[in-house]
């Protein structure tokens, strides 16, 4: 067992796997996009980041707890890079919002709501990409993924299927079946694990 002060409170941790875990415990929202607790850690979005006492940021849900830490979770540092970080996301993120079928149960559009964004002071640069409804089930629109990994991760880890991947670099790193076939092409079995995990609409049903 160890303790950790968070935010000025004292929180007692036993079994936790990472700092995240103890901040949820402790009844503290802090954002997330890519952390699922069944699955491994992806670190992507960095939104769950909080800051020490010396003032370094770091992602909560990849640190292991440690007795006599000392953390923050809502300083204004953090509150300006969490806004940046959504910003990004959205400069990159097709905003057919009105239209889109999550919109109202949107993880990247709540978080826009809750951070008071009314614009976006980025360019999108990336190349729109066709959706992709070859599939009897699922429906995958490219334009709308923040790259957060989490279907990537469920499709590999809860189904062992494997269908989705991750390909390319920086930015130009794209979710996709392998050689960007389309879903009705790949091995999926249409379960929908990966649509529970997704943050956006980049898969529905």
């Amino acid at each position: 067992m160890g303790i950790m002060t968070i935010d000025g409170r004292e929180v007692e941790f036993t079994n936790e796997k990472n700092v995240l875990s103890v901040i949820r415990k402790a009844g503290i929202n802090v954002p997330t996009l890519c952390y699922q607790p069944e699955l491994s850690i992806y670190g992507a979005c960095r939104l769950c980041t909080v800051e020490d006492s010396r003032g370094k940021l770091f992602a909560s849900c990849s640190e292991e707890p440690r007795d006599g830490m000392v953390i923050y979770t809502n300083t204004p540092k953090l509150k300006k890079y969490r806004k940046m970080i959504v910003e990004l996301l959205l400069a990159a993120h097709c905003r057919d919002c009105t239209i889109c079928d999550k919109t109202g149960n949107c993880v990247l559009q709540d978080l826009s709501y809750k951070m008071g964004i009314k614009e976006v002071p980025y360019e999108n640069t990336r190349e729109r990409q066709p959706i992709d409804e070859s599939s009897y089930s699922i429906v995958r629109a490219p334009n709308k993924c923040i790259l957060c990994g989490n279907c990537v991760r469920a499709c590999r880890e809860l189904q062992g299927v494997e269908t989705l991947g991750i390909a390319f670099r920086g930015t130009d790193a794209t979710v996709m079946p392998a050689f960007n076939k389309g879903m009705g092409e790949t091995d999926c079995v249409g379960c929908g694990q990966c649509r529970v995990v997704c943050p956006t609409g980049a898969i529905t049903i």
